[in-house]
């Protein structure tokens, strides 16, 4: 499995941010076939007080590499991309990793 990672930085307007991201670039994304999942998370401190690194961390999960770059490469894939500077004004970091499940463990079939 492969996660595509998008770390967003504190927008200037974080209202703003969320209005568009929720209403114009969720359903532009959702056009995209072939993700096997998807999640969202707003970041918290670690310390309260203090502001998080990022402000929001996208996870794309995809069967291989090379789907989630046939996905993108999609034009509703280029389209997506291609929204995210009409609204990410902290920018945005894209990053590929190959994901290893540690826990909850599989647990084998009992014969």
């Amino acid at each position: 499995m492969v996660k595509l990672t998008v770390l967003y930085g504190h927008p200037a307007d974080p209202e703003a941010f969320d209005r568009y991201y929720d209403e114009v670039h969720i359903p532009l994304a959702r056009k995209m076939q072939g993700w096997t999942g998807w999640t969202i998370g707003k970041c918290e401190a670690t310390t309260p007080g203090e502001q998080p690194p990022y402000y929001m961390i996208v996870a794309l999960y995809a069967e291989s590499r090379a789907s989630a770059e046939a996905i993108l490469a999609s034009p509703e894939g280029q389209a997506a991309v291609a929204d995210v500077p009409n609204f990410a004004t902290g920018g945005a970091a894209f990053m590929f990793d190959a994901e290893q499940v540690i826990y909850p463990v599989q647990l084998e079939a009992k014969a």
